[in-house]
């Protein structure tokens, strides 16, 4: 098992930035890719970014590529989403999720195991 606790989320103006983490406990952290979801009101689950478990390699969706930034502290057990540029669209609720497997798609959220409660990014106009 392994617990996932997000934190950092908020109002924010358009063009401003925000750094999300993602607190994980359990088994070893390293051990997991980290990814990161987000959800808009009536909306699919959207793809933001992954990490491998080293933080050798990154992936992003194409709506956030040039903004967003995903990074991990593996000593800490900790996964950022470093948001920049924001914009109205950005608005959702983020989820940091954690997947034990290295292969697959990495962009289907029914890949990941373990998943945090959620937290709400609201970027105003």
């Amino acid at each position: 098992q392994v617990q996932l606790v997000e934190s950092g989320g908020g109002l924010v103006q358009a063009g401003g930035s925000l750094r999300l983490s993602c607190a994980a406990s359990g088994r070893t952290f390293r051990d997991y890719d980290m990814g990161w979801f987000r959800q808009a009101p009536g909306k699919e689950r959207e793809f933001v970014a992954r990490i491998s478990r080293n933080g050798g390699s990154t992936y992003y969706g194409d709506s956030v590529k040039g903004r967003f930034t995903i990074s991990r502290d593996n000593a800490k057990n900790t996964v950022y989403l470093q948001m920049n540029s924001l914009k109205p669209e950005d608005t959702a609720v983020y989820y940091c999720a954690a997947d034990d497997y290295r292969y697959g798609n990495r962009m289907d959220p029914r890949q990941y195991n373990y998943w945090g409660q959620g937290t709400q990014v609201t970027v105003s106009s």
